[in-house]
C-alpha cells in the first residue's frame, strides 16, 4: 500500500489496518462456507458400477454430453464454476478474494468507511456476525483494536504487516474452533464505536447507522485466536459464541 505524503502515524497505522481487515473478513466468510465453492461431479470409476456403465455406454455418453452442455450454460450465465472465491497472495500468505463484485464491494466499502474513525481512535471493535433466520446472532468474529493516538514516530508499514500476517495464517487453520452454521443464515459487518460519528459530517459517517441486533442474554464463550501489541497498534482477534443453554434453543 502506498503511503500519502505528510500522513500522520495514526493514518499510516489505520491504512495498514483497513487493508488487513478487508482480507481477514473475506477469509472469515470463506472459512464459514456461506457461499458455494462450485459444482462437485460424482465419481464414476467404482468397480461395482463398471458392468452397468459398459452395458449402457451409449446412453450415458449422450447423457454426459447433455450435462456438459447444461454445465457450460450455467457457467456462462451465473459464473459459478470457480466458486465465490479465488486464491490470491497477500503478505506472502495465500488468501481468498471474493469473486462476486457485490460481495467484494460490500466488504471493501464497509472497511474503507472505517478509515477516518480508526485514525481518530473512535473504533473499539469490528465484528463479522452470523445470524439465524430469526436474526439472532450465532457466532461473532471480533477484531478488537486500538490505534495509539499518542504515538508520534513514523510507522514502518512492512513491520506492521509482518505482525498482521500471523493473524491470516492462524485464521486459515481455525475452522475447528468455529461452530457449524445452519442453512439460510446471513452475516454482516458491524462496528463498535467509542463515540458515535455525527450523521452528516461526512459520507463515511452517513454509512454507519445504529443497529438493533439482538444480544445474547447469558454469559458467552470467548475463543482467543491471536493478539499483537505494538506501539502504533494493538489488535486482538477472537470468536464469541452463546452459552450452551442459550445455543440449544437457537
Amino acid at each position: 500500500m502506498q503511503r500519502k505524503e505528510n500522513e500522520t502515524p495514526q493514518g499510516q497505522a489505520a491504512s495498514v489496518l483497513v487493508e488487513f481487515l478487508e482480507v481477514a473478513i473475506t477469509a472469515v466468510v470463506f472459512l464459514k462456507g456461506v457461499y458455494p465453492s462450485g459444482f462437485l461431479l460424482p465419481s464414476l470409476d467404482s468397480p461395482s458400477s463398471m458392468p452397468f456403465l459398459f452395458f449402457f455406454f451409449f446412453f450415458f455418453l449422450l447423457l454426459l454430453l447433455l450435462l456438459l452442455l447444461l454445465l457450460l450454460l450455467l457457467l456462462l450465465l451465473f459464473d459459478v464454476g470457480k466458486g465465490a472465491f479465488e486464491r490470491r497472495r497477500y503478505m506472502n500468505v495465500v488468501v481468498q478474494r471474493a469473486r462476486h463484485p457485490q460481495l467484494r464491494y460490500y466488504i471493501h466499502a464497509t472497511v474503507s468507511g472505517l478509515l477516518p474513525f480508526l485514525q481518530k481512535g473512535m473504533v473499539d471493535r469490528v465484528a463479522v456476525v452470523f445470524f439465524n433466520t430469526d436474526n439472532v446472532p450465532l457466532e461473532k468474529f471480533i477484531f478488537k483494536l486500538t490505534v495509539n493516538q499518542s504515538y508520534g514516530s513514523s510507522v514502518e508499514g512492512v513491520d506492521l504487516q509482518i505482525s498482521l500476517r500471523s493473524f491470516l495464517a492462524k485464521l486459515s487453520v481455525s475452522e475447528s474452533l468455529t461452530k457449524k452454521l445452519p442453512p439460510d443464515c446471513r452475516w454482516e459487518i458491524t462496528g463498535n464505536f467509542q463515540l458515535l460519528p455525527e450523521t452528516g459530517t461526512s459520507k463515511e459517517a452517513n454509512f454507519w447507522i445504529p443497529t438493533d441486533t439482538k444480544q445474547w442474554e447469558q454469559p458467552l464463550f470467548i475463543t482467543p485466536i491471536r493478539s499483537m501489541s505494538s506501539d502504533p497498534l494493538c489488535l486482538q482477534f477472537y470468536i464469541e459464541h452463546p452459552s450452551l443453554s442459550e445455543s440449544s434453543v437457537l
